[in-house]
């Protein structure tokens, strides 16, 4: 059998489900694809692992790709992202070196979601309360704090602070 013209490496795979959110069957006739599960750091250490693929997925901002990690890896040809903004991604010394970099859409902005998750948390003191139910305690020995007519302050405008600061809650609907 023939070597398949392209070695894909899929990065940062934490949780193992790179593998399971697509259908590689495709792909994997032209390919052999290898998933990595932790994250270097090292420079040195990544070109020595990352050189013989043609083709790199990565998994948000988890590592990143300098000018110079770029030009330790001459047979690079795609560097893929999950999301569209990815700020460790060197994308101008890339295109330099002919690798193209795509990234793939998603649905709602996972972390803003996050985020409104931590400040129901807060509120609803979650943590705490999943601890002493764990313990062994009695559940609601906190009293919440409810949103609705409440004002947040926010310390930053940017990107995910504009979106934070988006979200609402209607009042009539609850």
């Amino acid at each position: 059998m023939a070597s398949k013209p392209h070695k894909i490496a899929i990065l940062d795979d934490y949780q193992n489900v790179a593998l399971k959110y697509g259908n590689w069957t495709p792909i994997e006739k032209y390919a052999t694809i290898t998933v990595f599960s932790d994250t270097l750091h090292s420079e040195d250490e990544l070109a020595k692992r990352l050189e013989p693929f043609t083709i790199i997925c990565t998994m948000r901002e988890r590592t990143k790709f300098t000018g110079s990690l770029l030009k330790r890896l001459p047979n690079l040809k795609l560097l893929t992202t999950t999301g569209m903004r990815n700020l460790s991604l060197d994308i101008a010394s890339a295109n330099k070196q002919g690798v193209v970099v795509a990234g793939s859409g998603g649905a709602g902005n996972p972390t803003l979601e996050h985020i409104w998750a931590l400040i129901l948390g807060i509120a609803r003191h979650v943590a705490e309360e999943d601890l002493n139910t764990k313990r062994g305690g009695v559940w609601q020995t906190t009293v919440a704090t409810g949103l609705r007519g409440n004002t947040m302050g926010l310390v930053g405008l940017g990107f995910l602070g504009k979106g934070t600061a988006k979200y609402h809650f209607n009042p009539q609907s609850y």
